[in-house]
């Protein structure tokens, strides 16, 4: 993830921020928090390092610990847009729609038109009751990045709880095509075209038969650690 603050950093703080960085990517989450830790204690005012903390507990499902750091990287920068993505992130993971979106939009605000943050708030956003301005938030996503499997999923979920099945399966199709090992896309097309066959077969009876089994895909489709690719 490429940072998104000015501050004139040390050499040795660059270095050991871009090795944080390294061991997050690798997967090796509690060395890069506790790297991270040792920073913090050369340099308590260091907002990357406590980014890193916070992306690093969400890829452990540590949520709690994840919004300390956000937290604290906030009191310390209110323009980290990564901690305001992070918290909102958290709070879609708790169905906490409202505050979600709270979060995202001010990230979007402060790093807009970044394709990561307007997906989450797309979802969020469609989820939290307004979907004809969700779908238009993860369109716009989808025009920056359109190759993007996790995006084209995402939408691909929405217009099939908006029971619009041709338009869901042609994204999750193409979703499919880029990431055919992807599970939860796996899982979503074959929903997609399940429901598209029932509402050709039984007509207006199935409307209400999507409605209610649609909700076991009302929930973001990837881990966190394939969310914050921030540019």
């Amino acid at each position: 993830m490429k940072k998104q603050h000015a501050h004139d950093y040390s050499p040795k703080t660059m270095d050991a921020l871009e090795e944080i960085e390294n061991l997050k990517i690798s997967g090796q989450h509690q060395e890069s928090i506790k790297k991270a830790q040792l920073l913090l204690c050369d340099d308590p005012n260091c907002v990357a390092a406590l980014e890193e903390i916070a992306d690093n507990h969400v890829s452990l499902d540590e949520f709690e610990k994840a919004r300390k750091a956000a937290e604290h990287a906030l009191k310390l920068d209110k323009s980290s847009y990564t901690a305001y993505y992070i918290l909102g992130f958290i709070e879609s993971h708790f169905r906490r729609w409202p505050a979600s979106v709270r979060y995202l939009a001010r990230a979007n605000e402060l790093h807009a038109n970044n394709p990561e943050i307007l997906r989450c708030l797309g979802w969020s956003t469609f989820n939290s009751g307004k979907r004809t301005q969700g779908i238009i938030i993860l369109e716009r996503a989808l025009n920056l990045d359109p190759e993007n499997s996790l995006t084209l999923c995402d939408l691909g979920v929405c217009y099939l709880q908006a029971k619009q099945f041709d338009k869901s399966i042609e994204l999750l199709k193409k979703a499919l095509e880029i990431d055919p090992d992807n599970k939860r896309v796996q899982e979503c097309y074959q929903a997609a075209k399940n429901f598209s066959k029932r509402f050709s077969e039984l007509g207006a009876s199935v409307p209400l038969l999507a409605q209610r089994n649609v909700r076991n895909f009302n929930r973001p489709v990837t881990d966190f650690k394939d969310h914050l690719i921030l540019y």
